[in-house]
């Protein structure tokens, strides 16, 4: 896997901000901003082998997992920012809230089934750590002790609302909550979606 600076994480992805403004990706981004020391920390422990599973903002999962910066940008160009999906490297993204979680905690099972000695690593927004999706499957895999860790990315938006307010949420269990699951938070300056100058919906 390609290592990255936070500055060469942060110039990629702005440059894929300012081509969304000047209209040339014609479909939905969601970017990231504010969370490269996390992000490289994490995949500081993450092997070529294990598996990655994302939610519709996954530009950095992909470039830190090895994806070539061509090949990533002329998906994103071609309208798959939010559904990047790459088998060769072992990581799949989904634009469904709570989508990629059952397939993850799937995958995990059959590594243990099979004996295997990769890893699964599942990011979820702060959102989807809400839904009983996200609980049954975190359960599901602490009390089978399956090879996952789930990456809960808490950004404070619920789409375009405060989560912590919308959803009453359990940040202090996340806090304390060591057993297959890294909890970290960060600022953007980005909106849920887009880049804050063109409007995409």
């Amino acid at each position: 896997m390609k290592k990255y600076t936070e500055k060469e994480l942060i110039e990629f992805e702005t440059g894929i901000g300012e081509l969304f403004n000047e209209g040339k990706i014609k479909a939905p981004i969601h970017l990231y901003d504010g969370n490269e020391s996390q992000m490289i920390e994490i995949f500081e422990k993450i092997k070529d082998e294990d598996w990655i599973f994302c939610t519709w903002r996954s530009h950095y999962q992909c470039l830190l997992k090895g994806v070539p910066q061509e090949q990533l940008k002329q998906d994103i160009l071609d309208g798959k920012s939010i559904t990047l999906c790459y088998p060769e490297y072992n990581i799949y993204s989904s634009a469904i809230v709570t989508g990629s979680i059952p397939i993850a905690t799937g995958t995990a099972l059959d590594i243990k089934r099979k004996n295997k000695k990769n890893h699964v690593w599942c990011f979820v927004g702060d959102m989807a750590s809400e839904t009983g999706t996200f609980f049954e499957n975190w359960k599901y895999s602490v009390n089978h002790d399956l090879p996952i860790t789930f990456i809960i990315e808490n950004n404070n938006k619920s789409v375009c609302t405060i989560t912590s307010e919308v959803w009453n949420t359990n940040e202090l269990f996340f806090k304390n909550e060591k057993r297959k699951i890294i909890y970290y938070e960060y600022e953007s300056i980005y909106p849920h979606a887009g880049s804050g100058k063109r409007i995409q919906f």
